[in-house]
């Protein structure tokens, strides 16, 4: 029988569920047991593609092709398996389903209401991709008590009834806040939350608690009295120095054991000698870098969570700590920023503000011979630089910004012209690469075949690539299936490397990406280039 552990969260949302859950499954996958995780978004919209970053955070694409939401970068950083569209169930993707089989008849004439149809259908997604897996990790998203997320709950809560007693458990994570003024943490709202839980139907068997400092034996005591959860069920999840230290915080209150026991499972294993050989490398690293992140979602760190991360591990990779200075390229210190910076990072985005700013970071890039790396946007923004300064295309463009511009040297492909539906129908998911011998990208990959995700409707338009090749700007990668360049590196520059895929989302701790590995280690060489100087 499969096994299932739901984790939901209340009193305030981005309390860091996923997180939690991640941490809970990596443990337990280093206990030998095979784990996959869900995510289950209450919004409307059919999946992550069409949201703004500012509203949610970065849109995180799988191999098959699936806009998600953010925490499934946790699941696939923590657990290193891939995740696919199944791994992320939103209301929107539900309801549309249930919809369908109506408008098509399968429910036989029924009244189709939310119980029991709309359940029914999220249970079969959770049964459906835990076939094949030990312990499914399930995380609500939301706080307890939103209205949008209630039928996520009640499957939950139904999922005891069909699956048995000793086959689901419910992990609630919950924020006790301090009140500097009466130096104290407060209970209360734990409570509060842990009754709303119960008042759906679903009593807690273990509860996670957040705060800024770690919990008293007298403060666990009064939640387990007033929560009806074992003294030793309650924890607390203390803020940490790095996200990647919350599975051994968690693991030495004995979370895996106790979850272990209550699943009825058996440890196949104990082996934690590779994930503590990376943890032990944090906050010991003996070199520092400093990078510009030149983006204009900024105001919101998570749009560049996967990034983020990318550039972590590339910095453990090379014993160092990163600094990133999250510059928004609209801002009147950007350039000065920019300039005093080790290596320049242009991510990916959508739309035309803060472009003529991310092209104004890339020059600074190539003049001043720092480490350079383009991601999407920021590849096709570092052609449409080169268009303009070195091969005397001064109003190059990409059509998505400049539909009248005399030089497209990024165009949208015949087969996007006629899209009308937004959602779902960029170039998407993992795409094979052929890379040039001897270029920087094969140098870091070490091999010439790679695969890679992709999420873009424009693409470098292949006319322009002869006339701009002579002047410096390389094609060194090309999509196999078609002729459409894949990455781009510029002559006479010590490391400038741009990508029309998205490097960071196959970044992992223990399996840090190549091009960010290359990346930090150019932008050190450069660093200490600056001191000899």
């Amino acid at each position: 029988m499969a096994k299932f552990i739901f984790v939901t969260g209340g009193v305030v949302s981005s309390l860091g569920k996923g997180i939690t859950g991640a941490s809970i499954g990596k443990l337990l996958q280093l206990n030998g047991l095979s784990v996959t995780m869900i995510k289950c978004d209450p919004y409307i919209n059919v999946d992550a593609g069409t949201m703004n970053p500012i509203q949610h955070g970065e849109v995180y694409v799988t191999d098959d092709g699936a806009e998600t939401d953010l925490d499934l970068g946790y699941y696939e950083r923590f657990l290193e398996i891939p995740m696919t569209r199944a791994n992320n169930v939103t209301a929107g993707s539900v309801y549309r389903a249930v919809i369908e089989k109506e408008r098509s008849g399968k429910y036989l004439g029924s009244t189709v209401q939310v119980i029991p149809h709309i359940t029914n259908e999220i249970k079969e997604r959770f049964k459906a991709l835990s076939k094949d897996f030990d312990v499914t990790i399930v995380e609500i998203g939301g706080t307890v008590g939103d209205i949008e997320s209630l039928p996520f709950l009640e499957a939950a809560r139904q999922m005891r009834l069909d699956c048995g007693q000793g086959n689901v458990i419910y992990v609630h994570v919950t924020l006790v806040p301090y009140i500097p003024s009466s130096d104290e943490l407060k209970t209360k709202p734990t409570q509060h939350s842990v009754n709303k839980l119960r008042e759906i139907g679903i009593d807690p068997n273990m509860i996670i608690c957040r705060a800024s400092k770690p919990l008293d034996a007298d403060i666990k005591a009064k939640i387990s009295l007033f929560c009806s959860v074992p003294r030793e069920a309650v924890l607390d999840a203390p803020d940490a120095p790095s996200i990647y230290l919350v599975p051994e915080i968690l693991h030495s209150q004995g979370v895996n054991e106790q979850i272990l026991m209550l699943l009825g499972i058996r440890a196949k294993r104990h082996d934690f000698a590779k994930w503590s050989a990376f943890t032990e490398k944090i906050g010991k690293t003996e070199k520092t870098v400093n990078i510009a992140l030149a983006g204009k979602y900024v105001k919101l760190k998570d749009a560049y969570k996967s990034v983020g991360e990318a550039l972590f591990h590339g910095g453990i990779a090379n014993n160092a700590k990163v600094r990133i200075d999250y510059v928004d390229v609209e801002d009147p210190d950007a350039e000065a920023r920019l300039r005093a910076a080790d290596g320049v990072l242009v991510p990916g985005g959508f739309g035309n503000r803060g472009i003529e700013g991310k092209i104004r970071a890339i020059t600074i890039a190539r003049e001043m011979k720092k480490p350079f790396l383009g991601i999407c946007l920021g590849m096709q923004c570092a052609v449409i630089e080169s268009a303009r300064s070195l091969a005397g295309m001064p109003r190059a463009n990409s059509t998505e910004f400049d539909e009248k511009t005399p030089h497209p040297v990024i165009d949208v492909m015949p087969e996007q012209k006629d899209v009308v539906d937004k959602g779902g129908t960029m170039r998407l998911g993992a795409c094979t690469t052929l890379l040039s011998p001897g270029s920087a990208a094969a140098a870091a990959y070490k091999t010439i075949t790679i695969s890679e995700r992709h999420r873009h409707r424009y693409e470098f338009n292949p006319k322009f690539v002869k006339a701009l090749e002579k002047k410096g700007l390389k094609v060194t990668g090309w999509y196999k299936d078609r002729k459409l360049p894949e990455t781009v590196e510029l002559a006479k520059h010590p490391w400038f490397v741009g990508v029309q895929f998205h490097p960071e989302l196959k970044s992992r701790p223990t399996k840090p990406h190549p091009l960010f590995v290359a990346f930090i280690e150019a932008s050190l060489k450069a660093r200490e280039g600056k001191k000899e100087a």
